[in-house]
């Protein structure tokens, strides 16, 4: 492991609290999907706050959002009233949190395999087309057709909360695929919003101010430049320059967002950040202090770093906040007896949950078909008619929409229906989840996971004459684990993986070794010892006995157990003081290094990279899952 809490002596600890950072290389996902459903709930109470709020007095409600604040330095500044600075200035960082998550899936998710990008991207547009040819033809020949992008956009972090609440039994997997879908359908509307709900008169000075200062800001980012405050002040640039063009300014956080690269941590960026640190930990000095913060800021890309600074916000505060703004209306009788007749309304509702459920799957299937299954959804098809459904709520964009494109009775309406719709859309999710739990147990796993292809985790494939296996060898499930035979995590670990070994007889276990010299200063000669007493049969005699005695690693300790073990002592000593296994070791090194692995212990199951705990649960469910999958696929 990186890094070790000298307190931390309890064999259980790891699975008390967060496992070691360096084994989530991915976790900003994980990360982004747990803070956004965490906030379902504060975004569901900020939009009841202001229902009732503006039913008890919509006076003070519109009053309060209608309060005007001005920012000027000099002759220049920005005057907008309250709604205004969150619907165009703070919604500015939601849409750059989307951004930063559009570009880590580019570059480390599900769609670094670019043939993958076709079924999100034909997914999120026809679950977009769908909705506003519906809106277009219940409003065709009026004006309120205008207010076709209301119908149209999904509100991530509302479905992903709905899917944590109503869709337990759907697969995990579903969470991402809905994840990547609605990134292409935030890129749309965020367009539509630019060039169609923009003001009309686009003042054309500000504007290419705005746009030469965006040039400034990819050259830089085309040579990789790393200063946050810097970036912040040029988007701050571009984002004043669009509010005085007259051009929606929110679409500058999500083309900041996307210019933000994403890369896991490199290993020699780790050791130099874990040097400074001990460097600091001896010389405490501010400059000392400097340089660990600036190695440890460097090992870390900067969208996972922002990513982690922003999530919270955005999740808590600010979309909370939008929906507090834009949510509040009255609901009497009066309205609901206009809704139900409105064509803005059932426009709204049918194109968000029918159109988004025709869209998403219809779009899906398309691409099956023509790529001839090539291209599948990483989910069985009742989960994609679960996300075709969670499209439906598109709380924060179409309310944001509905505000740009109606005033008055038909604003109300857009919001009643933006709200039915999501209400309706979170209930059919239910109910599909609850009606497929009730399918025989082979049609529902078909149902849920279906049988298409992951993308492949583990860059070396286990190799039976050359990788180091225990159990069957033609087992269906191969779990691989990366260790170092001086990290206690992995001596924990191994107690697990013996459990799992015990327990499932279908199941392969792959040790390779990931010595953290910087760390564990005898981890690498361990390895080699391991290597040594495999030349005489004996590898996982030796892997055992070292795991148990951590602490007794030095040359003359490892000859004493190669001695415990019976061994040829004399071979061992001179395969040992030889380096004999030196190379099979930085083999092994060489293929964490390209599977992205940094730190130990790190788990692959079925080539698939496992995130989160290692305890015997953790493990056991992703196994469970891999051996479902393995008996879907063909």
């Amino acid at each position: 492991m990186l890094a070790q809490n000298p307190g931390m002596t309890d064999a259980k600890a790891p699975f008390s609290g967060r496992t070691a950072w360096a084994r989530n290389l991915q976790t900003p996902l994980r990360m982004f999907l747990r803070t956004e459903t965490g906030s379902a709930a504060v975004l569901l109470a900020a939009t009841v706050v202001a229902l009732v709020w503006v039913n008890l007095d919509a006076r003070s409600y519109e009053s309060f959002w209608h309060t005007e604040l001005s920012i000027a330095a000099g002759d220049h500044g920005v005057a907008l009233d309250f709604r205004h600075w969150i619907n165009a200035g703070l919604m500015t960082f939601f849409f750059f949190v989307v951004g930063l998550e559009a570009r880590r899936e580019f570059d480390m998710g599900e769609l670094r395999e670019r043939r993958r990008l076709m079924l999100p991207v034909v997914a999120g547009l026809a679950g977009m087309v769908v909705p506003i040819l519906i809106y277009l033809l219940l409003n065709a020949g009026k004006e309120t057709a205008a207010g076709w992008g209301t119908a149209m956009s999904t509100d991530t972090a509302f479905a992903l909360g709905v899917l944590a609440v109503v869709g337990p039994r759907f697969p995990a997997a579903l969470r991402v695929f809905v994840l990547t879908v609605t990134v292409v359908d935030d890129l749309v509307a965020l367009v539509v919003i630019t060039a169609v709900y923009s003001e009309h008169h686009v003042s054309a000075p500000p504007l290419l101010v705005a746009i030469a200062i965006f040039g400034v800001v990819l050259t830089l980012k085309t040579v990789r430049v790393r200063n946050s405050p810097m970036y912040f002040l040029l988007g701050l640039a571009v984002w004043v320059g669009l509010v005085n063009a007259g051009v929606e300014p929110i679409i500058v956080g999500l083309a900041m967002g996307l210019l933000t690269y994403a890369q896991p941590p490199a290993r020699v960026d780790l050791e130099h950040a874990y040097r400074s640190f001990r460097l600091f930990r001896v010389h405490p000095t501010p400059e000392a202090a400097r340089e660990a913060d600036i190695r440890v800021r460097r090992a870390i890309s900067p969208n996972e770093r922002l990513a982690m600074l922003f999530h919270p916000w955005t999740s808590y505060l600010i979309v909370p906040l939008f929906a507090l703004a834009n949510a509040g209306v009255v609901i009497n009788g009066e309205l609901v007896s206009r809704a139900v007749t409105s064509p803005v309304t059932l426009g709204i509702v049918i194109g968000s949950v029918l159109g988004k459920l025709i869209g998403t799957v219809g779009g899906t299937v398309l691409v099956t078909r023509l790529s001839r299954g090539r291209l599948r959804p990483p989910v069985g098809w009742a989960a994609v008619a679960g996300s075709g459904l969670l499209m439906g709520v598109g709380f924060t964009v179409s309310l944001l929409i509905a505000s740009l494109a109606f005033t008055g009775d038909t604003l109300d309406e857009a919001k009643f229906g933006i709200l039915s719709a999501a209400l309706l859309g979170s209930v059919l999710a239910w109910a599909l989840s609850r009606a497929t739990a009730l399918l025989p147990a082979p049609v529902r796993d078909r149902a849920l996971l279906g049988t298409a292809e992951r993308v492949v985790d583990l860059a070396v494939p286990v190799d039976p004459d050359r990788d180091h296996i225990r159990g069957p060898h033609q087992a269906p499930i191969t779990v691989v684990e990366y260790g170092d035979l001086e990290c206690p995590w992995c001596h924990t670990a191994d107690d697990v993986v013996r459990r799992l070994l015990d327990d499932c007889g279908d199941v392969r276990y792959v040790w390779r070794h990931l010595p953290i010299g910087e760390v564990h200063p005898n981890a690498t000669l361990a390895a080699q010892a391991c290597e040594a007493a495999a030349a005489q049969g004996r590898f996982w005699d030796m892997h055992a006995l070292l795991l148990e005695y951590q602490k007794e690693l030095l040359p003359m300790q490892l000859v004493r157990h190669a001695a415990r073990l019976g061994l040829n002592v004399s071979q061992f000593s001179a395969d040992l003081r030889g380096n004999a296994g030196a190379g099979w070791v930085a083999q092994d090194v060489d293929s964490a290094d390209l599977s992205g692995v940094s730190g130990t212990p790190t788990f692959f199951i079925n080539g698939l990279r496992h995130h989160g705990n290692f305890d015997l649960d953790a493990l056991s469910a992703a196994i469970r899952d891999a051996r479902r999958r393995t008996e879907l696929v063909p």
